[in-house]
Formats: C-alpha cells, sequence, structure tokens
C-alpha cells in the first residue's frame, strides 16, 4: 500500500529555504532506558546550525550535533557520544524534527536521554507545533544519491535507491515470522505528523526480563510501548494503526538516517530494520554525501569483483546460482534451480541441521524462520528477473522491495526440502511482481506476493 502525500510540506526539495522554530517549548518525562526524570526543551536554532543536542546538566553546558561517526551502541536505542558527553534513545526526537522539515534546532536537556513519553514521535510533533516553524534566509542543502547503497546483515536488509523525494518501503517481522508487516509511504511534513508520528515503540514479551539485566528499558511502561506476546498484541490503549509497527519502524528509520548529516532524497527498502543497519546506512550515505563534494578525497579503489552475471539456461547449478546472485554464506536459500524461463522457476533449498539459524532457532526444536522462506522466495524469483535482464550486456542486481499476502500455514524443519515457486504476474519497466510459494512434499508451507525492482550493478570496491 502506498500513502500519498496531501498537500503537506516537501522536506526533501531543492530551493527550499532552511527552516527552524519559532519560540522555545518544553516536555517532561521519563527516560525509558535510565529511567531518570528529564525535562527536554526545542529551542531555536541559527541557520546551518543543524540539530544540535544541548546538555545543561553538565559543566560547560556542551552541545554534540549527531553523525555516525559519533554512534557508540546501538542495541534498542541509537547513542551517540562526544568526548565525555554521551547522548542516548535520541532517534525519536530526531525523527520528529526531520519529519516536520525542521533543519535547525536545539535540543537541551538536563540528562543523557530524552523523556520516552507515550513511546512515539507525536509528543515531539506536538510540541514542534506549539514553537511553531519559520522559514530561514538560507537556502536549504539536498542530497540525491548517486549511486545505490546495499546493506546487508543476515536475514535483514536495507537498500537506498536514488529517488526524487523520500519514499521508504519497509517489511517488519519477528524472528518467528508472526507479526509480519508491510508499507510504502512518501514521507512529508503532514504525512509524518498523521502517518508515521503516532506509532509507538514495541518489544517482545520474552526480551523484557534481558533487557532488564542488562539495564535497559528502567523507565519502560506499557505507557510507552507495545508488547508482543506470541501473537497477541497487549498495549494499554487500542493500537492506533493496524500496522502501527512497521509505522515505528519507518519513524526509527527517518530518525536515524539524520546521522547521516544531510536532508536525504532516496527510495529506502528495509527488511526487518533496527538501528544498526539505519546507521550503517547513515554512515554510507555520509560517506557518498561526502565523496561527492570532494571527488578527490575518494580512496583510491581496490580491485573489482567480478559483477553477477545473468542466469542462462533452463536449470541453474550452485555454481551458476552464485553468479547470478550477490548473495554468500549463510545467506544463499536456493541451492539448485530445476526449471526456470522467462516469466517462472522451480528451485531447490535443501534444509539440514547444520543451518546456524537452527541454534537459537529454536534450541531442542529447529524450526526455519518464515522470513528466511520469504527470503528463498525473492532470491528464486530475483533469478527470473536476471534472466529477463540477460539481453541487457550491462551486470544487472535484483532488490526485494517488498511482500503482501505473506501467509505460513506449516513448520520446515530440519531434513526436508524446500521446492520454491515463482511466476512473474506483472512487469513494468524495472519493476515486477511475482507470486512465490515454497512446498514440501508437494504441501504448500508458505505463500506471499513480492515486489522487485531490477538495477545495474555497481562494481564494489
Amino acid at each position: 500500500m502506498t500513502l500519498q502525500s496531501k498537500g503537506g510540506v516537501n522536506n526533501y526539495g531543492h530551493g527550499m529555504k532552511q527552516r527552524t522554530l519559532g519560540k522555545e517549548a518544553s516536555v517532561k518525562g521519563k527516560a525509558l532506558h535510565t529511567g531518570q526524570e528529564v525535562t527536554l526543551t526545542l529551542k531555536p536554532g541559527a541557520p546551518n546550525t543543524g540539530l544540535v543536542f544541548r546538555r545543561i546538566d553538565l559543566f560547560g553546558k556542551p552541545e554534540v550535533r549527531p553523525v555516525s561517526e559519533m554512534v557508540t551502541d546501538l542495541e534498542r536505542k541509537t547513542t551517540v557520544s562526544s568526548d565525555a558527553v554521551k547522548l542516548h534513545t535520541i532517534e525519536h526526537v530526531l525523527s520528529a524534527l526531520s519529519g516536520m522539515g525542521v533543519d535547525n534546532a536545539i535540543v537541551e536537556l538536563d540528562a543523557s536521554e530524552p523523556p520516552i513519553v507515550d513511546g512515539s514521535a507525536r509528543p515531539f510533533t506536538t510540541l514542534i507545533h506549539q514553537s511553531g516553524i519559520v522559514d530561514q534566509s538560507d537556502e536549504r542543502e539536498v542530497f540525491t544519491l548517486t549511486q545505490p547503497i546495499t546493506i546487508n546483515e543476515g536475514s535483514r536488509s536495507i537498500i537506498a535507491l536514488p529517488f526524487d523525494g523520500l519514499r521508504i518501503t519497509c517489511t517488519s517481522a519477528d524472528d518467528r515470522g508472526i507479526h509480519t508487516q508491510h508499507l510504502t509511504i512518501d514521507i512529508d511534513s503532514e504525512t509524518y505528523e498523521a502517518q508515521i508520528a503516532p506509532a509507538r515503540t514495541f518489544t517482545i514479551y520474552e526480551d523484557i526480563e534481558e533487557l532488564l539485566k542488562k539495564g535497559l528499558i528502567q523507565g519502560g511502561s506499557l505507557d510507552s510501548a507495545i508488547i508482543l506476546k506470541g501473537d497477541k498484541v497487549v498495549s494499554k490503549e487500542p493500537l492506533r494503526f493496524k500496522d502501527e509497527l512497521v509505522r515505528h519502524k519507518i519513524l526509527d528509520i527517518v530518525g536515524d538516517i539524520v546521522l547521516a548529516g544531510i536532508r536525504l532524497k532516496a527510495h529506502i527498502i528495509a527488511v526487518r530494520p533496527g538501528h544498526a543497519l539505519n546507521a550503517r546506512l547513515a554512515a554510507a550515505v555520509r560517506k557518498q554525501w561526502q565523496e561527492s563534494k570532494n571527488p578527490k578525497a575518494k580512496a583510491e579503489p581496490a580491485k573489482k569483483v567480478d559483477a553477477p552475471k545473468a542466469p542462462v539456461g533452463n536449470a541453474l547449478d550452485i555454481r551458476q546460482i552464485l553468479n547470478a546472485l550477490p548473495h554468500r554464506y549463510p545467506f544463499v536459500m536456493v541451492d539448485r534451480v530445476v526449471e526456470l524461463t522467462d516469466d517462472s522457476l522451480v528451485a531447490i533449498k535443501n534444509v539440514t541441521i547444520n543451518e546456524p539459524y537452527f541454534q537459537g532457532h529454536f534450541p531442542g526444536q529447529p524450526v526455519m524462520p518464515g522470513v528466511l522462506q520469504i527470503e528463498a522466495m525473492a532470491q528464486a524469483a530475483g533469478l527470473i528477473m536476471l534472466r529477463r535482464g540477460a539481453a541487457d550486456e550491462a551486470p544487472k542486481v535484483v532488490f526485494f522491495m517488498s511482500a503482501d499476502k505473506v501467509k505460513f500455514r506449516k513448520a520446515v524443519t530440519p531434513g526436508d526440502t524446500l521446492e520454491i515457486r515463482a511466476k512473474l504476474t506483472k512487469v513494468r519497466g524495472r519493476i515486477a511482481a511475482a507470486d512465490c510459494e515454497c512446498l514440501v512434499n508437494g504441501e504448500t508451507v508458505s505463500s506471499a506476493e513480492l515486489l522487485f525492482t531490477i538495477a545495474d550493478s555497481v562494481a564494489q570496491g
């Protein structure tokens, strides 16, 4: 589903003026992880100041403008450090300011962490309204990607493609594949405030005890988070959206990419993102932006690796699959292709006890995660797309964009042979949709409708 903006301020256009706050406004509350009572005050910032945090509880009231080089901890929060100054869990404040189109502001704190309030960014967008937003004299700088960025971490991935605006496509899921949600949305100030900012943070019930042992979520409660317990959603108030979980993931992405230090125009495609993945994307964007400003600063390229080659033939062995796909151990989810045409495919994945994910999913009762079955379908369907692009000599890579109508019908366990079937249903230029399913012994165990785009492969240095 795509939600189009309706008249909101386009935060990502060239030729626009920078914006700041009209006056200061404050909010008090308890910090999520430290449990401290804290006061946060938003204040106007001069042109080209950026979003700056000021610790008024420390000597000299030191200021920090957070960027990716300062990131020191990403477990359940975004933490940055500069000299002796630390800031925790700043992503919701950054998300609200950036999403509402504020370029320059001072965020004053009398502790290391902002108040969690209700677990969303809505209290901060309310604060921004109290302050008011005003235009400034200087032009806003916006960076458009010069080439795609791809980052993979196991079953998680985040991709950024050149795009005239900020569009985010996100798939959110837990390891069990129970709470799988998908959303594509174009971000402007009006859409952000209405559709993203109210989405609350969430956690899995079984993780709470371990987080408390680590000294985290000391100030957490049902007032400030959604709890996922099995297939149930525990919330003090009703869900604000039926897909509130994926909307909060998008909220975090909007906040974390502020660490790039520049307002970004891109289409971001994320599968099971988290702060660590978001921060890696911000660092890659920051590097690309800095190199675009100073091309001479680029390091000498390392030896080029062979670009993926389009699959040729009606059946593929593992060597041909590895030649076509960029994936490597432990993330290759297709062992053999037994039938391949221009619009359909039948492939095999042998599921063995040696798969690394079985160590923790689950001890004593190994089950293949649902998200990896989706990944197997995505890789299989990607091979069809690569075959269709074989006539073009330029090497290609397929990016998985989203999944819809995902169903898991039966557990997949060690010893099973996963038969993956994929068929293209729609192709428009470089975008394609495919109906996919996984079968074991002729019985469907999972299915999904997947969306892809094919792009030119960029040689890696």
